[in-house]
């Protein structure tokens, strides 16, 4: 009688286990739904418009403030229009990732000043048409000759008409997706005091193709032949130009007669380039000064490539080149002290293959290689951190920049050039595990 007695708490016991497992196994089951995802927060756009004067600009306000928002959710970024201007100088600009300028520029050198902070804190800017508009570019000489690039307007074409562009940088995020050509949106076209081609800070995305001439429809203001760019960068600034926001209108009915995104592929454009322009950046520079016993990628922040060993050799000789990043041990360098405050750059497929100036040449445009470290100037780098906390890196032996190429193409070998604080010559490290 003991002994059963003792024994008969059991079954209950058990049972209550097993009630207990088949709760956790059915929690365990539950459809994937039930845990919610996090998505990532939307970047914040604002539009700055005047929307006061020429009803073609005004119509393109219009169309803007309509067609943003129904985008929005769909490509990740909010957008808030408003005529304030004075959101530049009064720093309200810096609660958005994104301005916009739909038709008119800062007016007063309050809103000039905070705009150019703005920019060089590392806002970004996609500005259309009328933005870049200015027959005294010496008023504000950043804005025209440097961030811009343009100068003075020049001529117009008219009256508006669809163009074929062609896209002479399918590498930058904003045009990666376009074809080799394609036909604009309608819009009146203006051409430019200053040469982009001669400014080595601007990469032109895209220009009038020769098969659009004559373009325009007044022989007195139709463009014959000629290069006209239509939509630009300047790589020492997250920025895109677009010149077009212009719509044909029956000025005596107030109609309009175009759309400025009645093309879808111009509008890939502007959408592509808008999400370029609000990511965040992919690499983290180091919390302090850069560790001595951690491998770093090292990412270049004109075009996004990451520095890299070729085929991943170790030999001497390995060029050193730009190449998609991959995280592969290629990718990976180390910075050691030298002497002096400079470095040697290992790889880590062999830490003692280094970052080397062929030749131990002084000249511009110098390739580079692995080679065994040797204690060699040519070998030696000085890390110099930028405001945006990407570093360049100066050669002791010529004084001249570690340099990336101007376009995002596999395989350029990378060179020393003399230091002129181009994107081409900045990159972001991120720590590897």
């Amino acid at each position: 009688m003991h002994t059963g007695r003792a024994s008969s708490p059991l079954p209950s016991l058990c049972l209550r286990l097993l009630f207990l497992m088949a709760v956790l196994l059915g929690l365990a089951g539950a459809p994937a739904q039930a845990t919610p995802q996090v998505a990532a927060a939307p970047f914040k756009v604002l539009a700055l418009y005047n929307g006061t004067w020429d009803a073609a600009h005004i119509s393109f306000v219009k169309e803007a403030n309509e067609w943003f928002p129904r985008q929005a959710a769909a490509n990740g970024f909010t957008y808030t229009a408003s005529n304030d201007w004075n959101l530049l100088a009064n720093g309200g600009v810096n609660a958005y990732q994104v301005v916009l300028f739909l038709d008119d520029l800062p007016q007063t050198a309050a809103q000039r000043s905070g705009f150019e902070q703005y920019m060089r804190s590392g806002g970004a800017w996609m500005g259309f048409h009328v933005s870049a508009f200015t027959t005294n570019a010496a008023e504000w000489p950043w804005y025209h000759n440097q961030f811009l690039g343009s100068g003075d307007f020049r001529s117009n074409t008219w009256g508006p008409t669809t163009a074929v562009l062609r896209v002479e940088d399918r590498t930058h995020p904003a045009t990666q997706n376009l074809p080799a050509t394609f036909t604009s949106s309608v819009s009146e076209w203006y051409s430019w005091s200053n040469d982009l081609r001669q400014n080595p800070d601007i990469r032109i995305l895209a220009s009038i193709d020769p098969s659009s001439f004559p373009l325009g429809t007044d022989p007195d203001q139709t463009w014959y032949s000629g290069y006209y760019p239509i939509l630009w960068t300047n790589t020492k600034y997250k920025m895109l130009y677009a010149n077009f926001g212009h719509n044909a209108m029956d000025y005596g009915t107030n109609t309009p007669l175009s759309s400025t995104f009645a093309s879808e592929t111009q509008n890939r454009f502007v959408l592509d380039g808008l999400k370029w322009l609000g990511a965040a950046t992919q690499t983290q520079p180091p919390s302090g000064p850069i560790s001595e016993t951690a491998w770093y990628t090292l990412r270049n922040s004109g075009n996004g490539t990451c520095v890299d060993a070729r085929a991943a050799a170790t030999a001497n000789g390995t060029v050193v080149q730009q190449y998609t990043c991959n995280g592969t041990t290629a990718q990976q360098y180390q910075f050691r002290s030298t002497d002096s405050g400079y470095l040697r750059i290992s790889n880590r497929g062999n830490p003692q293959q280094v970052i080397d100036v062929t030749d131990r040449s002084t000249a511009d445009g110098a390739p580079l290689q692995l080679w065994s470290y040797s204690g060699g100037q040519n070998q030696q780098w000085r890390a110099v951190q930028q405001s945006d906390g990407a570093y360049h890196f100066v050669a002791r032996h010529s004084g001249k920049c570690l340099s990336a190429a101007a376009t995002a193409a596999t395989g350029v070998q990378l060179t020393q050039r003399t230091c002129d604080n181009s994107a081409a010559q900045s990159f972001g490290l991120s720590e590897q595990p």
